[in-house]
C-alpha cells in the first residue's frame, strides 16, 4: 500500500524504454545542431554560438544549467523537511535577474570577451584572471551535478555522458543551448507527473495543502535575525540574493550564455525570461515536497530505513506512487539525468571556453582557427570524461542540495567581492584585489569547511518532525553514512557553536565583504591605481546601434551607467589602456 513503508518496485522495461528515448530525444536534437552548423567552425561559432542566440532558447538554457538535477532531487526533499521556507528564494532570483541584466550583462557584453574573467585582467593584472580562472575550474569540477535515483544506472549515466560529449564537441554552445530547452520541458515534465498522482491518491491538491498546513510546512516567514539559522527570511533574502547573484554574474557559465545573445536586449531579457522559469521550477519542485509529505506524513522512509539518504526521498516517492503506470518512473529518472546531462554540458563548454581564452591562447598567440577548433573538441572531450566521472562520484554523497549551494559560496562570493571592487571603486590596485581575494576565500572555507566537520546543532538547521506510527513495514535497519555520523567523541571547539554554526546562505556574503573591505585598505596602503578621467574607450549607445569612441570626460557618469561601467575596466594599475 502506498506511503506505508517496506519495498517499491523496480524498473519495468517500459521505464527503460521512456528513458532511454527521452535521453536519446534530447541528444538528437544536440546533434542535430551540430550538424546543421558544421560549416561553421570559428572560435567564436563553437563557444558562442556564433552571438546569435535569440532570448527565450537563452533563459531556458540559463534555468536549465544550475536549476537541473539539483532542484529535481533536492528542492522537494527540502520542502519535505523543513518546510516552505526555500519558496522565499523567489525573491532572491528577482533581486538577481535584476542586478546581473542592469549591472553585469552591459559590462561583459560591451567588452565583447568569450572569458568572463579576462575583465579580471583588463582590470588588475594577469595573475588574478588566471588566479580567478583556477577558482572556477575547481568550483565547477566539485558541482558537477548530484544526482541519486536509487538505480544502479551507472552504465547509462557513461552512455548518455557520452552522446553529451559527442555533441558538445561538434556542436558547441548552440547544440548545448538548445537541447537544454527540451531538457528543461522534461525536468519540468517529471514533477507535473509526481504532483497530478499524488492528487489523485491525496483526494486533490486541497487535500495535499491542508496536510502540509497541519505539519507546519507552510509557515514559510521566519523573521529570526539570528545568522546562525539555517533557513530564515533574511539568510534568504540578503544571503541567498548575493549567493545567486555571484552564480549568474560572474560565472563562465551563466555569462557564456548571455553574452552569446544578438543584442544586448535579447541579453537582458534572457535574465528576466530566466527569472520566471526559476519561478516555475521552484514552485513545481516545491509542491512536489508536499505531495511527498501528504503521502508520507505517518511512514517517513528514512525514519523507517526504506531509503539510505534524503536525496533519495523522491526516487522512492516516484517507484512507489508511480509503478503502476509503465513509463512513468522512467520519464522522472529522464527528467532526474537531464538535469545531470544539462549541467554536464554547460560546464564543458565553459570550461572548454576559460581554458582556450585564459590559459593556451594568451600563451600560443600564433594558433591558426582550424588549430583552435581542434583543441577546442579535444578539450570538450576531456572535459566530458571529468563531468561523467565527479557525476557519478556525486551520487554517493549526501544532501545535494545545500552541498552544491555551499560550494558556490565558498568560492563564488569572493570572487564576486573582487569584481565589484573593480568595478566600483577606483583606488583598488592588483595587489589589493588579490589580498582581498585570498583573505575572503580563507575565511569562507574555513568557515564552510569547519561547518562540514561540525555540523549546527538541530535547533539551527529547524528540522520538522516526522513519524513512522504509520509504516505497516519496519525495514528494521539503519544504513550508516560517514558524513552523517559523528567525527570524533572529543569535545568539539567553542567555534562549533557559532562560527561554524553559520548559515550556508551568508558564505557568499561573508567572502564579498571581507575582499572588499581588505582589498580598499591593502590598496590604500600600498597606493592608488593610476586612472586618468581623459580615458579613451569604446562606448555603445543604449539602443546598440552605434559605436563611437569618446573621452570619458565628455559623459557625466552618474548619468550614464554604460560610461561607468566601460570606465570601471579602464582604470588599470600604472597604465591607460585604450582598448576594449
Amino acid at each position: 500500500m502506498v506511503g506505508t513503508g517496506g519495498p517499491v518496485a523496480t524498473f519495468s522495461v517500459w521505464d527503460y524504454v521512456v528513458f532511454a528515448g527521452t535521453i536519446l530525444a534530447a541528444a538528437g536534437l544536440g546533434l542535430f545542431q551540430a550538424i546543421r552548423g558544421r560549416k561553421e567552425t570559428s572560435s567564436a561559432e563553437f563557444l558562442l554560438g556564433g552571438r546569435q542566440m535569440t532570448a527565450v532558447p537563452v533563459a531556458m538554457s540559463l534555468t536549465a544549467s544550475f536549476m537541473s538535477g539539483i532542484t529535481v532531487i533536492g528542492t522537494p526533499a527540502e520542502a519535505y523537511r523543513y518546510g516552505t521556507a526555500f519558496w522565499l528564494f523567489g525573491f532572491s532570483y528577482a533581486i538577481m535577474s535584476t542586478v546581473t541584466a542592469e549591472i553585469f550583462v552591459p559590462l561583459f557584453y560591451r567588452l565583447g570577451i568569450t572569458s568572463a574573467y579576462e575583465y579580471l585582467e583588463l582590470r588588475f593584472s594577469r595573475p588574478i584572471r588566471v588566479i580567478g580562472t583556477s577558482m572556477y575550474i575547481v568550483q565547477t569540477s566539485v558541482f558537477f551535478d548530484f544526482s541519486v535515483t536509487g538505480l544502479d544506472l551507472w552504465g547509462v549515466l557513461v552512455a548518455t555522458g557520452a552522446v553529451c560529449i559527442i555533441y558538445c564537441t561538434l556542436g558547441g554552445l548552440k547544440a548545448v543551448i538548445w537541447t537544454d530547452v527540451l531538457q528543461m520541458v522534461i525536468m519540468l515534465a517529471g514533477f507535473v507527473a509526481v504532483i497530478a498522482r499524488g492528487a489523485v491518491l491525496q483526494g486533490g491538491l486541497t487535500k495535499i495543502w491542508k496536510d502540509a498546513g497541519e505539519g507546519g510546512r507552510l509557515e514559510t516567514f521566519d523573521f529570526d535575525p539570528d545568522p546562525l539559522k539555517r533557513h530564515t527570511f533574511w539568510t534568504i533574502l540578503v544571503g541567498g540574493s548575493v549567493m545567486w547573484v555571484s552564480i549568474y554574474s560572474i560565472n563562465q557559465s551563466q555569462v557564456q550564455r548571455y553574452i552569446s545573445c544578438k543584442t544586448l536586449g535579447h541579453a537582458k531579457m534572457s535574465l528576466y525570461v530566466n527569472m520566471v522559469g526559476l519561478w516555475i521550477t521552484v514552485s513545481l519542485a516545491m509542491f512536489s515536497g508536499l505531495t511527498m509529505y501528504s503521502i508520507y506524513k505517518q511512514c517517513d522512509p528514512l525514519t523507517n530505513g526504506d531509503v539510505g539518504t534524503t536525496d533519495q526521498l523522491l526516487p522512492y516517492l516516484v517507484m512507489d506512487i508511480l509503478a503502476v503506470y509503465p513509463g512513468i518512473p522512467g520519464l522522472f529518472v529522464a527528467a532526474a539525468y537531464s538535469g545531470t546531462l544539462s549541467t554536464v554540458s554547460s560546464s564543458i563548454n565553459a570550461l572548454v571556453a576559460v581554458t582556450m581564452e585564459d590559459f593556451i591562447v594568451p600563451v600560443w598567440k600564433g594558433l591558426t582557427e582550424r588549430q583552435i577548433s581542434w583543441m577546442n573538441m579535444g578539450l570538450s572531450i576531456f572535459f566530458g570524461g571529468v563531468c561523467i566521472g565527479m557525476a557519478g562520484v556525486a551520487s554517493a554523497m549526501g544532501s545535494v542540495l545545500q552541498a552544491a549551494l555551499s560550494i558556490f559560496g565558498m568560492i563564488s562570493g569572493p570572487l564576486l567581492g573582487l569584481y565589484l571592487l573593480g568595478m566600483l571603486f577606483r583606488t583598488a590596485n592588483s595587489v589589493g584585489g588579490l589580498v582581498g581575494m585570498i583573505t575572503g576565500l580563507a575565511l569562507t572555507l574555513w568557515v564552510g569547511i569547519g561547518g562540514q566537520i561540525y555540523p549546527p546543532k538541530a535547533e539551527k538547521t529547524n528540522p520538522l518532525p516526522l513519524t513512522t506510527e504509520g509504516c505497516t513495514i519496519n525495514q528494521n535497519y539503519t544504513t550508516a553514512y560517514p558524513w552523517t555520523s559523528p567525527v570524533t567523541s572529543q569535545p568539539e571547539p567553542a567555534l562549533a557553536d557559532t562560527w561554524y554554526s553559520l548559515s550556508y546562505l551568508y558564505f557568499s556574503l561573508l567572502g564579498l565583504l571581507i575582499t572588499l573591505v581588505s582589498g580598499l585598505l591593502v590598496s590604500m596602503i600600498t597606493g592608488e591605481t593610476t586612472c586618468s578621467p581623459n580615458l579613451y574607450f569604446n562606448h555603445r549607445h543604449p539602443n546598440d546601434s552605434d559605436v563611437t569612441e569618446k573621452a570619458a570626460a565628455d559623459f557625466d557618469l552618474g548619468a550614464d551607467n554604460a560610461a561607468f561601467t566601460d570606465i570601471a575596466v579602464m582604470c588599470k594599475d600604472g597604465e591607460k589602456t585604450t582598448k576594449l
